[in-house]
């Protein structure tokens, strides 16, 4: 309970300074001047702020390539209105649920110190709480993301994707990046799937999985990759807005990245769903 958004986000300064890396944190207001009404929207039912964090390494010589990596950044998630509830419902390790924004920083650090040559390299973590409040988001309100697209929150516990949303669209417009690495405990259906070892693994281009995959071996790392079901798509429609934040339970890991591939737009991209080994 003492790692808050801002507790995070102070961490991400000690490693901006340790390996000399650039770094902004965008405030709640920054961030609504900025659209960023799908993350907000979960951020608004929690008495810690939210914080944007983005570090920055650029290398000493020319820029050849930009990439960026996406941790997902909730501090603790109680599930919202949809509130985790029940066996097995996990709420008191949802602590545990900014493994994705450890990982970026992480990478941070380890891309700082070790300063490779002809490649900017960005890490954004959308940091914030899922509380339950008077003011928190309710199932069937209608957010709107970065890039314009409306989301209808058929389920507050399903709030990670709409986080990253807002994190991705800044990653591909703002930072520019050719490619995009998403990391997030994102769904309970991806441990149904492959169990406590397993990544799942989507993405949009077929040699980002494969380097992916080589990485993951190489650090002894698990990964399976898994389809961008095309014909799953349809569960994603909502009469309401552009897009539900959930589709249907059987193929939910498979919905939650074709979801976020709303969110990227030319860049080549990549999703890890590590809430199995995380």
């Amino acid at each position: 309970n003492t790692l808050t958004p801002a507790a995070l986000a102070d961490v991400a300064r000690d490693v901006a300074r340790e390996a000399a890396l650039d770094i902004e944190v965008l405030e709640r207001d920054e961030c609504a001047r900025r659209g960023m009404g799908a993350y907000l929207g979960v951020a608004q039912g929690a008495k810690e702020p939210p914080k944007f964090i983005h570090l920055t390494y650029r290398p000493a010589g020319p820029v050849h390539k930009k990439v960026a990596v996406v941790g997902k950044g909730l501090t603790f998630d109680s599930g919202g209105y949809n509130l985790k509830t029940g066996p097995g419902s996990m709420i008191e390790l949802m602590k545990f649920d900014m493994g994705g924004a450890a990982a970026a920083l992480g990478a941070a650090r380890a891309i700082g110190l070790l300063k490779p040559a002809g490649v900017e390299a960005h890490f954004i973590v959308a940091a914030c709480e899922n509380m339950v409040s008077a003011e928190a988001v309710r199932p069937g309100d209608i957010v709107r993301a970065s890039n314009g697209k409306t989301v209808e929150v058929i389920n507050t516990d399903a709030e990670g994707r709409l986080t990253l949303a807002d994190a991705l669209v800044f990653a591909d417009r703002t930072c520019g990046a050719e490619a995009i690495v998403d990391v997030a405990t994102l769904t309970g259906a991806c441990v149904a799937s492959l169990g406590d070892d397993y990544a799942g693994l989507w993405a949009s281009t077929q040699p980002l999985a494969d380097q992916v995959k080589a990485s993951a071996a190489a650090a002894g790392e698990r990964v399976w990759q898994l389809p961008l079901a095309e014909e799953y798509e349809e569960l994603l429609q909502s009469k309401a807005a552009d897009l539900r934040n959930i589709g249907a339970k059987p193929p939910g890991a498979v919905t939650a990245a074709l979801f976020l591939r709303h969110f990227v737009g030319g860049a080549a991209w990549a999703h890890l769903d590590v809430a199995g080994p995380v």
